[in-house]
């Protein structure tokens, strides 16, 4: 914050107080600093800000315009660092996952883990890539594979069962499956990557 910047600031909080020593403490400075920025901001306006009536710090005509003019400013920068600081200390948790199965399975089960940690706001980033890509910001990950990504610590959650399935119409080809050597007559699609359904449905 440049100069003026910082005057500016200092006058927003003595004219909501109508006091230098509460605008000290707010700012956490001497009421000596916050007469010298004052005094920088009347030199770089040509006007006077403030006037004492008795033992009572008043506003100016162009104080007072001046002050409506900038305070909607200061309030909405307050609120968003409060935003801000709130949010840092409530925590945040990012979890990038496929968007099926951020649909069908967690989604559903996160007002579970919301009731015994109502302060941790979970973020769900869900993404159609292989699991090994993950973007910096992500805290936890839960991807289809078989775990051996670099850089990462991975947990399995369940194993995974084949189930061979096929097209009724196969059993009728002129290769009928009637044992697992007959396998060698079709073309195999399995998932253990994406890329066979992709390269298979574009065909």
């Amino acid at each position: 914050m440049d100069r003026q910047g910082k005057c500016i600031r200092v006058f927003d909080a003595a004219a909501r107080h109508l006091s230098f020593t509460k605008a000290a403490e707010e700012l956490f400075v001497t009421q000596a600093a916050i007469s010298h920025q004052i005094k920088g901001l009347k030199n770089f306006l040509g006007l006077k800000l403030f006037r004492r009536r008795n033992r009572s710090l008043l506003l100016t005509e162009e104080g007072q315009s001046y002050y409506l003019d900038i305070k909607e400013i200061f309030s909405s920068l307050r609120e968003t660092t409060r935003k801000l600081q709130a949010l840092s200390a409530k925590g945040a948790l990012t979890v990038s996952l496929l968007p099926s199965f951020a649909i069908q399975w967690l989604v559903p089960r996160l007002s579970i883990f919301n009731r015994p940690y109502p302060d941790i706001d979970v973020r769900i980033q869900a993404v159609d890539h292989e699991g090994a890509k993950m973007a910096d910001d992500v805290d936890v990950a839960i991807f289809y594979g078989y775990g051996n990504w670099p850089g990462l610590r991975t947990d399995r959650l369940y194993a995974e069962y084949l189930i061979p399935v096929c097209a009724p119409a196969l059993l009728a080809e002129r290769y009928p499956l009637k044992k697992p050597q007959d396998l060698i007559h079709h073309t195999l699609l399995h998932d253990s990557s994406r890329r066979d359904w992709q390269a298979y449905e574009r065909q």
